[in-house]
C-alpha cells in the first residue's frame, strides 16, 4: 500500500472521506492523461476529471474539468491562461499528468466544473501518473474549498 500512498491520499485519509484508488499502467506516449486513465480503467470519460493549473493575473488556481472537455479560460476572467508546466509542478509538488487537486504543497484556489456534481463519484489524479482517486464530488469540493461553476 505504501507505493500507492501520495500527499493526495494522505489528505483524503486525514479528512476522513471515503475514497477508492484505481491503478493502471501509464503509457508515457499518452496525449491526455485523464482520457488515458478513463480508457485504461474502462471508465466513462465524463466521470474522469483532469486537474489544470491556470494563471489568473499572475496568481495560480486549479480547475477540475471533465477529461474530454476543454477549459473555457474566459470563465475565469480576461487574463486567465494556462500556467507554465514547470511553475505548476513547483507550486503543487506534483508532476504534470499527476497533479492532484488534493494534498498540494501549497493549496491553491480551486474551481470544479458543475458537471462533476451530477455524478455519485468522480475520478481525479491521486498524485502520480497511473493512479486515480475515486471520491464523491461533494467531498472533493469540501476538501479543496472549491467553487463550483461552469468551466467548459
Amino acid at each position: 500500500m505504501a507505493a500507492r500512498e501520495t500527499p493526495a491520499t494522505r489528505a483524503a485519509r486525514a479528512a476522513g472521506v471515503e475514497f477508492e484508488l484505481h491503478e493502471y499502467e501509464h503509457d508515457p506516449r499518452a496525449d491526455s492523461y485523464a482520457l488515458e486513465a478513463a480508457e485504461a480503467l474502462g471508465l466513462d470519460p465524463d466521470s474522469v476529471f483532469k486537474t489544470l493549473v491556470v494563471s489568473r493575473d499572475g496568481d495560480l488556481a486549479v480547475c477540475i474539468v471533465p477529461a474530454g472537455e476543454k477549459l473555457h479560460l474566459q470563465a475565469l476572467g480576461k487574463r486567465a491562461e494556462m500556467a507554465p508546466t514547470d511553475r505548476a509542478e513547483r507550486v503543487t509538488g506534483y508532476v504534470a499528468g499527476g497533479i492532484s487537486p488534493l494534498g498540494q504543497r501549497r493549496p491553491l484556489p480551486t474551481f470544479v466544473d458543475e458537471w462533476a456534481m451530477v455524478h455519485d463519484t468522480i475520478f481525479v489524479s491521486a498524485g502520480r501518473r497511473g493512479l486515480e482517486i475515486e471520491l464523491a464530488p461533494g467531498d472533493l469540493v469540501e476538501l479543496t474549498g472549491a467553487e463550483v461553476r461552469a468551466l467548459t
